[in-house]
């Protein structure tokens, strides 16, 4: 009933350990508090919070036009709902190296488990689009030092993001990669890698966790779990995917109420109100609800 029973320190922690023990963690993106409960219900080892979502959900492009507030506060309200460990993308950490400090302190006390800060010029873009610019390597690293500093849980994982490779190549990549370990990073986030040759080239260059982004419709082959599993990557992501999903079935849905006028032949297609009510833990309140209505208070 209402929210998780691990606490903040316990769910990060527990992805400690499981990065510890070499498993490979799946953690589809979660586009609101619901279908974080869902990818837990489902079995997954985390959830993702995509700054692409956010915009999104904000009728915004991913360019850098969401705040620190609005971040915190999506990430708080999908991270307290469930016992998963979630990881949040808070772009460029928004501004300086100060700012990015306030950054991670509020998202700490936000409740997530990890972030993950870029090395792309304010304000970014999304990582698949072209045109991306990436700032110098001393920029990039007083930004994890900053990060790093600000934390005051030490389980906090800070994972860094370089976008050079669609800049600049692999070899400058795996170049950036090594200097943002350096720089105190807990774990890498390669962003736009193409094959899994280059997930293995930089598998060998660095010895900390690093992450793959399956995204749809961007530059990276969608490879599967076992495949990145086999040339070493630790986590993976579908940072977009169930809101694609959810969105294509919304536009299907009006589509046929405008040349059926109802929408009986989508009901199959539907999460039923069992479903809901059992995702939502209707009985667990109304135990909750019950238990207070015939409370008696004895002399």
């Amino acid at each position: 009933m209402l929210y998780a029973n691990a606490t903040a320190a316990a769910k990060r922690q527990a992805l400690r350990a499981r990065l510890a023990s070499g498993d490979l963690l799946r953690l589809p993106g979660a586009f609101n508090p619901l279908s974080a409960r869902l990818i837990e219900r489902k079995g997954f080892d985390g959830v993702y919070i995509s700054g692409a979502v956010l915009s999104a959900d904000l009728g915004l492009p991913d360019i850098g036009l969401t705040t620190l507030t609005e971040v915190a506060t999506r990430a708080h309200q999908i991270a307290r709902t469930t016992d998963l460990p979630a990881l949040v993308d808070v772009d460029t950490g928004f501004g300086e190296p100060m700012n990015v400090a306030r950054t991670v302190q509020e998202l700490e006390d936000a409740g997530v488990a990890g972030l993950h800060i870029e090395d792309q010029v304010n304000p970014k873009r999304c990582g698949h689009l072209d045109g991306k610019e990436v700032v110098d390597e001393a920029t990039a690293r007083k930004r994890i030092h900053a990060a790093v500093d600000a934390r005051r849980d030490p389980d906090l994982l800070v994972m860094a993001r370089t976008d050079i490779r669609a800049v600049a190549g692999l070899p400058a990549a795996v170049d950036r990669a090594k200097a943002l370990v350096d720089a105190g990073a807990d774990a890498i986030f390669p962003e736009a890698l193409t094959t899994l040759t280059e997930f293995e080239a930089l598998r060998r260059a660095i010895d900390v966790p690093i992450l793959a982004n399956m995204t749809e419709f961007g530059k990276s082959e969608l490879f599967t779990v076992d495949q990145l599993r086999d040339v070493g990557v630790n986590l993976v992501i579908w940072p977009v995917s169930l809101l694609r999903l959810a969105m294509g079935a919304a536009v299907r849905g009006l589509d046929e109420l405008t040349e059926r006028g109802a929408l009986t032949a989508k009901l199959p297609d539907m999460q039923d109100r069992a479903e809901l009510y059992d995702l939502l833990d209707y009985e667990g309140y109304n135990h909750f609800d019950a238990n207070i209505f015939n409370f008696e208070v004895r002399s």
